[in-house]
């Protein structure tokens, strides 16, 4: 396994909901951040339908506050919502031309996004539908972004995308990023989705399942701590 390649400047991390990003791929944008590089987050939902106990018009508002506060502790502070509805997103032109749209605006050198295969690891559990849907929509979307004969009205073209990585695999992965000295951050930046977490009503400790991840993943990495991503050349 490789070490992910960090000569780049730019990147959009992209997933369907507020929190998805913290599990796990937050502590390796710190890492980033902390050399200089430029994140933005994309989120394709509000995460509206996320909180049995909370309505969507109350719980959308209210989970976007928490991402732009989760993000701001790694170093982020662009932090753009799609609108597409929480829970029914659906893989298709509008969601592709949605995405093309943000990465030509963004013009990215490499892209982050999250597992869309249809399980968590080969005996895991299934997949959240929106989590496929929005991984798979973004590969596309990374071609799509550099031709300029589809979806026109999306933005100047942008064919300078030199990968995609995609995390949450299981077995697949292919690179890792050694997040020994911001994992502390990915912790608190988790512990920003209070309401969410909250709304589990299980008890769920951040550090414990976010060290825990991450240890597993050093093991497979050759060090301490580690976050584990699949490449797709672009």
């Amino acid at each position: 396994m490789e070490s992910l390649p960090e000569d780049w400047e730019r990147a959009v991390a992209v997933v369907a909901h507020p929190d998805d990003l913290e599990y796990g791929m937050a502590s390796a944008i710190a890492r980033f951040t902390q050399q200089g590089k430029q994140v933005a987050y994309v989120l394709v939902t509000s995460g509206e339908a996320g909180i049995d106990g909370l309505a969507p018009d109350k719980c959308g508002p209210l989970r976007e506050e928490e991402e732009r506060r989760s993000a701001a502790i790694v170093g982020v502070d662009q932090v753009e919502f799609l609108g597409h509805l929480d829970g029914l997103i659906e893989y298709g032109l509008t969601l592709r031309r949605d995405l093309t749209e943000s990465l030509r605006k963004h013009r990215p050198d490499v892209v982050f996004g999250m597992n869309f295969d249809l399980t968590w690891g080969e005996q895991g559990p299934v997949n959240h539908a929106d989590h496929r849907a929005v991984g798979l929509a973004l590969v596309d979307a990374c071609r799509d972004a550099g031709n300029r004969w589809l979806f026109p009205d999306a933005g100047e073209p942008w064919t300078g995308i030199k990968s995609a990585y995609i995390s949450g695999g299981g077995g697949a992965a292919s690179h890792f990023i050694d997040v020994g000295e911001t994992i502390e951050l990915g912790i608190a930046s988790l512990k920003e989705h209070r309401a969410y977490i909250d709304g589990l009503g299980t008890e769920f400790d951040p550090e414990s399942f976010l060290r825990g991840m991450a240890e597993f993943g050093g093991v497979a990495a050759g060090c301490e701590l580690a976050v584990l991503v699949r490449a797709y050349p672009m």
